[in-house]
């Protein structure tokens, strides 16, 4: 059995769910594969102690401040390949921003591969069941381009912007899936 409730964010209304003990989703409502990851049963269930906590971490965000990832049991359903790229994704510094490309790199090395594929990064995180905590708005196109964001760009640079990040070298593009 999975459990959810709902948060009001600045930015929408979030979607969170949980095994019970750990977070297993956090989705804006209706954005693109909105909980794609959830396959069995859910029941709302808003006094789980897992949602308390991320609540209060999801508060202290959107007030400005920088709570750890690790103050929060998160568990993503998915692939390995897709776990290994949330894994680099949580490691990204409040306020910093990554490419693909530079993801893709990292998991090469990670993987004693001689290289990986950006798109395939893409994807991996574009279905992040976790979004915000684990900081999918911080990856970003090799030219600056604010791309892929499944919630859709405005989000993202709203987030972004949340964490001070230096938007000037950045770009909205004109076409593209996630916009």
């Amino acid at each position: 059995m999975n459990y959810s409730t709902h948060y009001s964010s600045p930015l929408g209304k979030i979607l969170l769910a949980s095994d019970g003990d750990n977070l297993i989703g956090l989705w804006y409502e209706g954005q693109k594969y909105y909980a794609a990851t959830i396959k069995e049963k859910i029941e709302d269930k808003s006094e789980l102690s897992v949602f308390k906590i991320t609540k209060k971490w999801l508060d202290r965000y959107f007030n400005g401040e920088k709570p750890d990832i690790s103050e929060l049991p998160l568990s993503p359903k998915g692939g390995e390949f897709r776990k290994a790229v949330w894994d680099v994704l949580c490691k990204i510094p409040y306020g910093k921003t990554i490419t693909y490309g530079e993801i893709a790199e990292i998991l090469a090395d990670k993987m004693g591969k001689e290289r990986m594929s950006s798109q395939a990064v893409g994807g991996a995180v574009g279905h992040n069941p976790i979004s915000i905590i684990i900081p999918c708005h911080r990856v970003i196109g090799k030219n600056g381009s604010l791309t892929g964001f499944a919630s859709g760009i405005s989000k993202k640079v709203k987030l972004l912007e949340l964490e001070k990040v230096d938007m000037s070298h950045f770009f909205v593009p004109t076409k593209g899936t996630a916009l």
